[in-house]
């Protein structure tokens, strides 16, 4: 029996052109400026992460900010940048200029899902802030009130690693039996069976991750009836 769902975002309830259009282009025109403007204070951890990751412990603030915007290029998911993107981007869905984008059976689907009994989590591995701010924010209508928790790469680790997984099952304090994931990424559905979980593939057109055995695969969340 199912008793919660895990959700990817990016490629899974949303357009991966969306997340990296909107939110990369948003955070890569900022971080320079942003960098500088707060070195001293929120932008702090992310240059001392960035610098360590990077092997420049003399990188200046500069430095670090075309150093991340690599990574944005590269959609490298390291989580100096993932902070700092966050805390840019939290300023945009504020002021109107970002939204977050969702497949049109998302919303539906959630909202049957939670009338259902169901608890409804994320785990992206965009900031926590970026995953609140992307369902509070989201075009057509807010879904934040929809999700009971959000887990990111400092809350529960790396996307393909089966403890992460084993972590975010303690967390919610659900068994793992009884916890359905939902994500477009092969290696993701991977490492979630391996901690237990139920898994199911996300396949929609236009999306970059194609389909891979053993997995379900679906292109619409309509298609699942939990049990």
């Amino acid at each position: 029996m199912t008793g919660a769902i895990v959700l990817d975002i990016e490629g899974t309830t949303s357009p991966t052109s969306s997340v990296r259009e909107d939110l990369y282009g948003y955070t890569r025109d900022r971080l320079p400026q942003w960098l500088a403007d707060h070195s001293a204070d929120a932008a702090a951890p992310v240059l001392a992460g960035a610098r360590e990751l990077a092997g420049r412990p003399d990188a200046d603030a500069a430095e670090v900010a075309e150093i991340l915007r690599g990574w944005l290029g590269s959609d490298v998911k390291a989580e100096p940048l993932k902070t700092a993107q966050g805390l840019i981007c939290h300023e945009g869905f504020r002021t109107g200029a970002l939204h977050g984008e969702f497949f049109p059976d998302v919303a539906p689907a959630l909202a049957d899902w939670k009338a259902a009994g169901l608890t409804l989590y994320v785990y992206s591995s965009g900031s926590v802030r970026n995953q609140r701010d992307w369902f509070d924010f989201a075009r057509g209508g807010e879904l934040g009130s929809l999700i009971s928790g959000y887990f990111d790469l400092s809350t529960a680790g790396p996307k393909r690693e089966a403890a992460s997984y084993d972590k975010i099952a303690s967390a919610i304090g659900v068994p793992a039996a009884e916890i359905l994931f939902l994500s477009d990424h092969p290696e993701e559905l991977d490492a979630a069976v391996a901690a237990g979980w139920s898994a199911v593939g996300v396949h929609r057109p236009g999306e970059p991750n194609p389909p891979r055995p053993p997995h379900r695969w679906i292109g619409s969340f309509a298609e699942i009836v939990p049990t």
